[in-house]
């Protein structure tokens, strides 16, 4: 087994900080959280738990049981768990085609609803290296991470966090690097997103990646993932960058687009101005 496998062995903060080898455990897989680090480089902010209470108030609030907003989750949720095709995608890439279209966010809460549902587990991956957004989501810190595995073969069991969702995960991207192309185009990220596929079957990992019309690499990404979601906010991405970006991945890799910050028609407001329904996302 890999380093990858390796770290999510160690599932207990005890057992974290142990010498590197396979741990024996009885019983029930337990959910692949690491303790943090003992201490950050340079003495800065120790990498703690996170608990809902350092949540990014626009994720709490979102991820309220009462908020419309997660119902719109739950059905990308759905698709997700339940496709068509009968084969459920394991490993999903997440993306946009510009900057500012809301993919960060759009991952954190399914990251959360997938570990609210009973039987399955959820992993996030920070791959968007120039502008990482998942760990100030979630209130942990963000000065080691993926970077530090692929660069410097870091021990993962000292990367991944807990958010204060139990069953969700959270792998940092870790301070920029000067080329996020290159590390994200090597054969080590590409072998670990085959790892953490075969070892953990129960579990669903998202990555975050970078927009595609600034990384070149995300394109790459969408190829070795089981699919896609794509986000496009409203009056950003133009329907030409939409179908060019199709092509290129493949139209059958995407498993939806999330429209992101759809603004009501008179006609919309209406018809449902005694719904309960908030229509700031909406899926197909």
């Amino acid at each position: 087994m890999g380093k990858f496998t390796d770290a999510l062995e160690k599932a207990s903060p005890a057992k974290a900080l142990r010498r590197q080898g396979e741990i024996k455990r009885g019983g029930e897989e337990q959910d692949p959280v690491i303790s943090p680090l003992a201490h950050e480089k340079g003495g800065r902010q120790q990498a703690g738990i996170s608990s809902r209470h350092n949540w990014d108030e626009r994720l709490f609030l979102a991820t309220e049981p009462h908020s419309s907003i997660i119902e719109h989750f739950r059905r990308l949720r759905g698709t997700i768990l339940h496709p068509p095709s009968g084969k459920r995608p394991q490993t999903i890439l997440i993306t946009s085609l510009v900057p500012n279209e809301g993919k960060g966010f759009v991952c954190a809460n399914l990251g959360y609803v997938l570990a609210e549902e009973m039987e399955h587990h959820a992993l996030m991956v920070d791959c968007d290296f120039r502008r990482p957004n998942l760990a100030k989501m979630f209130g942990v810190a963000n000065e080691t991470g993926l970077v530090d595995h692929l660069q410097d073969n870091v021990d993962l069991s000292l990367l991944i966090r807990k958010t204060g969702q139990p069953k969700l995960s959270l792998l940092p991207s870790g301070r920029p690097p000067h080329n996020p192309a290159e590390l994200l185009t090597s054969n080590k990220i590409l072998s670990l997103i085959d790892e953490i596929a075969e070892r953990y079957e129960d579990r669903i990992i998202l990555f975050d990646s970078s927009p595609t019309v600034v990384a070149s690499e995300t394109s790459i990404l969408a190829k070795r993932v089981d699919g896609v979601i794509l986000v496009v906010r409203w009056g950003a991405s133009s329907k030409e960058l939409v179908k060019k970006f199709s092509e290129t991945v493949g139209a059958e890799k995407i498993i939806g687009v999330v429209f992101n910050a759809y603004k009501e028609s008179k006609v919309d407001s209406v018809i449902y101005k005694n719904s309960s329904y908030d229509y700031k996302y909406n899926y197909k």
